[in-house]
């Protein structure tokens, strides 16, 4: 019974998906968002790009896995690990991440211009699932503003309209935040399936965007509403296996989940980015592995520097020579024996943890006070207890002092627990971009001895867009180096 809402999502999506993708209008607006139950059926639409297998639960997330302190590319994705830029290889692989964000918001867009035109559904119903449809072209915009900067900004009133001008970042974040707070305010406390957006999705994605944008009180308080909720919790461990209750592949969900992507064992359904570290002879991917990505033991300082005590380190990583030598470590985080094909490993993708959101916050609460604080001290001390196989909300011998830190030091220190806490959920280099420049290229450099190019922060905008997009000037709107 796992992930019942998407399994039904899916047989939906496996009749009509061509037509809610390349002709809406073959669906008749008249006769097709009249219900709830129709008007759910398109919002799932748009939850389903975000699921695809070349998106950031796979081929995308496999780019930016790339471009970490911690793992280094192999393969076609190598290049990436010399920080200099895409490649004719990985280009299309970002168009194809373009393509399909805004194929998700034109999915939502179709759901915000028609739900609240239905005949046979309550006002209610419609401030629902026109919210959810926000949050996702929400989250949708926010993945494209940070990877590729200012963009087209398509909504509904512009769903027909091919030829949309280059919007500004400052642009493409107000979009972000109004619909995000539309979501908050008219999304469910707690979610009619596993899986749906609520309205806690939203208060985590706000404190995202706000601690994305420099908005460090804003983020605080948006996270501290999430902590102070009592509805979330840290999923208790004491050994390194009990990870499993968190990232495991049958694991429905957890006190720990406040959105994730729900996937299956079925083929093109499940979580395809499992399939980039795992090797074939580790049998722990039911069908092999493409061991993209890789550590080294000795010469990369976040995995030799990482303290062998904490439980994260034993979880994420085995060691296994793949060619390179007997010090390559490959990550396991996201294990599935069992998964039949490449694309189908059951773990789910988590977007926003509770953990994410304690981190958040404990960096949040420092930089808007200047120093770190109790409350910021104990966020990230819940965290790293738990790392240890501590209780989370209890004092342990492993807590931070905060007598310990300064503003600069603590705001380290959480960095290098957030880099340890979400490997492989293709959030570290996102993390670092949004510290600018210097902090990114200096961290980079540490780690990898690699100059970080300029070039190399943004991904280009696809040839196909400037050329059909007729609002664009691809002398001056493409990005640089491209």
């Amino acid at each position: 019974m796992k992930k019942i809402f998407f399994l039904l999502a899916t047989l939906f999506l496996m009749s009509c998906e061509d037509v809610l993708k390349e002709e809406p209008k073959a669906v008749a607006v008249e006769t097709f968002y009249n219900t709830a139950a129709e008007v759910e059926t398109a919002v799932n639409a748009a939850y389903q790009e975000l699921r695809a297998t070349n998106g950031i639960s796979g081929q995308l997330g496999a780019q930016v896995e790339a471009y970490t302190d911690y793992s280094y590319g192999r393969g076609s994705y190598q290049v990436l690990s010399d920080f200099q830029g895409l490649n004719s290889t990985n280009i299309p692989r970002t168009d194809d991440g373009w393509r399909l964000f805004y194929l998700s918001i034109r999915n939502a867009n179709l759901v915000i211009q028609n739900a609240p035109k239905g005949k046979n559904i309550s006002q209610a119903d419609v401030a629902k699932y026109v919210a959810e449809a926000k949050f996702l072209r929400a989250y949708n915009y926010l993945w494209l503003v940070r990877n590729w900067g200012g963009v087209p900004i398509r909504t509904e009133a512009t769903l027909n309209e091919p030829n949309v001008k280059r919007g500004t970042v400052d642009e493409v974040y107000t979009l972000i935040i109004a619909d995000l707070k539309e979501a908050e305010t008219n999304l469910p406390d707690k979610p009619a399936q596993v899986g749906r957006a609520t309205k806690w999705a939203a208060k985590a994605a706000l404190a995202e965007v706000y601690f994305t944008r420099n908005q460090y009180a804003e983020a605080r308080d948006k996270a501290d509403e999430i902590i102070k909720s009592g509805q979330f919790s840290l999923v208790p461990v004491t050994v390194a296996a009990d990870f499993d209750k968190v990232f495991g592949p049958t694991v429905v969900t957890s006190p720990e989940e406040i959105f994730y992507l729900k996937m299956t064992r079925q083929n093109n359904q499940g979580m395809y980015l499992a399939m980039f570290a795992h090797h074939p002879g580790t049998r722990l991917h039911g069908a092999g592995g493409f061991f993209a990505h890789y550590t080294d033991s000795q010469t990369n300082p976040v995995y030799k520097n990482w303290d062998n005590n904490d439980l994260r380190k034993s979880y994420n990583w085995i060691n296994w020579n793949i060619g390179l030598g007997s010090n390559s470590m490959l990550c396991k985080k996201f294990s599935d024996a069992l998964a039949p094909t490449g694309t189908a490993a059951g773990n789910d993708f988590p977007i926003y943890r509770y953990s994410d959101v304690l981190l958040m916050y404990a960096e949040a609460a420092c930089r808007a006070s200047n120093g770190p604080t109790a409350a910021a001290l104990e966020a990230l001390n819940q965290v790293h207890r738990r790392a240890y196989g501590k209780p989370a909300t209890a004092p342990s011998t492993v807590d931070f002092k905060l007598a310990d830190y300064t503003a600069e030091t603590f705001n380290d220190l959480v960095l290098k627990e957030r880099g340890y806490e979400t490997q492989y959920e293709a959030k570290r280099w996102l993390d670092l971009k949004r510290l600018g420049t210097a902090k990114l290229k200096q961290i980079i450099k540490a780690a990898t001895g690699k100059d970080v190019a300029d070039k190399h922060l943004f991904w280009p905008i696809p040839v196909g867009e400037l050329n059909f997009n007729t609002a664009l000037d691809p002398s001056k709107d493409q990005n640089p180096g491209y």
